[in-house]
């Protein structure tokens, strides 16, 4: 078991179950943390590690905040959760964040852990042109969170045998809403964890809005 709230890079054996939640999170937001914890609960997975991304293979175009920044939040945001913690994985390999390379850097780190990866459904719509699909399947459990009145395209449904779907509650936040608010002035109170509409406010971030 881990002894801090980052997750380390010392390898030790381990039985947890293991959620794989990664992003931008620029910033993370409560609808980021209501869903985690739900699917760690309907799922049975004993913590949930957040790992925002370097630079995501499908936004390569979009600015996004300084790593630093975005673990920050993260790490501000789930400091007083024992069942959730922050990864730097991704930020300090640097480059273009794979997800298969990751899981297989968090194998490493923790061995034995049984390890699950969360995505939405509009990820499984782009899963097949993800770098290595199918090692992505073999090496960890994948769960698809759906949302209620959704459902999967035909293009999906032959992958759906291959994953475990999670009814997630809709959670109407968007990280891109939060940038706009806090460009315009506006409050983002209930919309984010205190700590991190602290650390917004004391570090300036989105004052000016990029538009995406």
């Amino acid at each position: 078991m881990m002894k801090t709230k980052t997750a380390g890079r010392t390898a030790r054996a381990s039985t947890e179950k293991l959620g794989i939640f990664g992003g931008t999170f620029d910033p993370i937001h409560l609808g980021h943390l209501i869903v985690a914890s739900h699917v760690r609960e309907v799922m049975h997975l004993d913590r949930i590690i957040f790992v925002p991304a370097s630079t995501p293979p499908h936004k390569r175009d979009n600015e996004i905040s300084p790593g630093d920044k975005r673990f920050a939040m993260i790490r501000a945001a789930v400091k007083d959760d024992p069942l959730a913690a922050a990864s730097r994985i991704e930020l300090d390999r640097g480059g273009v964040s794979y997800t298969i390379d990751t899981i297989r850097a968090l194998k490493a780190i923790h061995p034995g852990a049984q390890l699950s990866l969360l995505i939405g459904m509009d990820n499984l719509i782009d899963f097949r042109s993800w770098k290595a699909p199918e090692a992505i399947l073999e090496e960890a459990t994948v769960i698809v969170m759906t949302r209620p009145g959704y459902e999967a395209g035909s293009g999906e449904k032959t992958l759906l045998r291959y994953v475990e779907l999670c009814e997630v509650p809709f959670i109407g936040i968007a990280s891109r809403d939060i940038r706009r608010r806090v460009a315009n002035g506006k409050s983002i109170r209930y919309l984010v964890p205190e700590a991190v509409e602290r650390y917004i406010q004391k570090n300036g971030l989105y004052r000016q809005h990029r538009g995406v």
